[in-house]
């Protein structure tokens, strides 16, 4: 969310209640200069604090307060039309990626928010269970997730430098943007990089952006033009926290030599009626692409007999690809529940580790290309192009 506006100053003015914003900076800061002192006279700290204390020191390296910084919310999407039903990680990555392009392109440094939410259709762990009684912040932490639980922001510092939205860089960094007023901050709406990027803004300390109500990713219109992007699409699904890149490298080491696929079903084989009682569907022949025996058809000629595939999805039928076991031999996830369960608290953390091993195949065979040099098992387009078809089932029907 981005920070308060009232509505009463003009667009350069902060957005936030001041009395409230310098009080919490205030505390904060007395809490760090007294355990600066305490650590000086004596007493010692656990191992958990010193290594805590190593890994800001090496933040701060990289980010001090003479930087300037780029906020576009502490919740990816919000405010928006996205900020309460919460997307998918997909969809998030591709929010989160765009914000960090325009952070590249402004030489700036990115506000990271701080927690990630997760959409209770992609998790099964457990942790969205909640009290009808909670408020709206509890009930927000209870369906969300620490990012550094999900991403290595160190390593993805090495191409973007971001601070996380609750750390004493960013308090340090508001506070200085408000001394300065004017001179140190502004809130922008609609505008473009290459208008931030001009001498009204670029001196800057705070840009603090209200992004497309749509999706963040909006503000990358362009995406389209190849020249265009800055970041990959693997960007960060090669991101990943330390303890699930772990994970992701003992699963692989146990593999061996062996080939991946990713088959999504669940979410997208989705149909409706139209106005004369017949089924329509956005992704026609998805049902059919993604079923056993269309598989072995589609990947024959990538995958030869005999070979390891790693098979990762989101159907929940029991054995739905075993008949697969006919000419390759099927590895799981859950056949790592050893490795996988001290780890992983909830579905992004587990599908984050299945991207890494399937990234690591010999051959990858995702459900839709996305760039014109992938293997897939359909042919549908992965983007929502609005045409309501008739299902396809089987090759007969092709064509009818």
């Amino acid at each position: 969310m981005a920070i308060q506006r009232n509505p009463k100053y003009n667009k350069h003015k902060p957005r936030f209640p001041i009395p409230i914003l310098i009080i919490s900076v205030a505390a904060i800061l007395f809490l760090y200069v007294l355990s600066t002192s305490i650590s000086t006279t004596g007493f010692s700290f656990p191992s958990g604090v010193l290594s805590l204390g190593k890994i800001v020191k090496s933040r701060f390296h990289r980010h001090n307060v003479l930087e300037k910084y780029l906020y576009w919310g502490d919740r990816i999407d919000c405010p928006g039309k996205h900020c309460d039903s919460c997307e998918g990680l997909g969809h998030q990555e591709s929010s989160l990626r765009c914000a960090l392009e325009e952070a590249m392109f402004l030489k700036r440094t990115f506000v990271m928010p701080s927690r990630m939410c997760i959409n209770a259709i992609h998790n099964k762990k457990g942790i969205l269970h909640q009290s009808s009684n909670a408020s709206t912040e509890e009930r927000w932490a209870a369906s969300s997730c620490a990012m550094e639980s999900l991403y290595d922001l160190d390593k993805i510092s090495e191409t973007v430098p971001v601070i996380a939205d609750n750390s004493k860089m960013w308090y340090r960094a508001l506070l200085t943007s408000m001394k300065l007023g004017a001179r140190g901050m502004a809130h922008v709406e609609g505008l473009s990089r290459a208008k931030l990027n001009s001498s009204q803004y670029s001196n800057l300390v705070l840009i603090n952006r209200t992004a497309s109500p749509l999706s963040w990713f909006m503000e990358c219109k362009d995406r389209n033009n190849r020249s265009a992007i800055m970041l990959p699409y693997s960007f960060l699904p090669s991101m990943a926290a330390m303890k699930l890149r772990d994970a992701a490298n003992k699963i692989k080491g146990l593999l061996g030599d062996y080939d991946a696929i990713h088959v999504r079903r669940g979410d997208k084989i989705k149909n409706r009626k139209d106005r004369f009682g017949v089924d329509r569907s956005l992704h026609p022949h998805l049902d059919r692409d993604t079923r056993p025996e269309f598989i072995l058809q589609r990947i024959e000629k990538w995958v030869p007999p005999g070979r390891t595939l790693f098979i990762a999805s989101n159907e929940r039928t029991p054995g739905f690809f075993s008949s697969l076991s006919v000419r390759y031999s099927l590895a799981y996830s859950s056949n790592y529940s050893d490795l996988l369960d001290p780890v992983v608290e909830n579905n992004y953390q587990l599908f984050m580790i299945e991207r890494l091993i399937m990234m690591g195949a010999k051959t990858f065979i995702k459900t839709f290309k996305e760039d014109d040099t992938d293997l897939s098992l359909t042919d549908d387009p992965k983007k929502n192009t609005k045409s309501w078809q008739k299902p396809v089932y089987t090759n007969d029907e092709e064509g009818s």
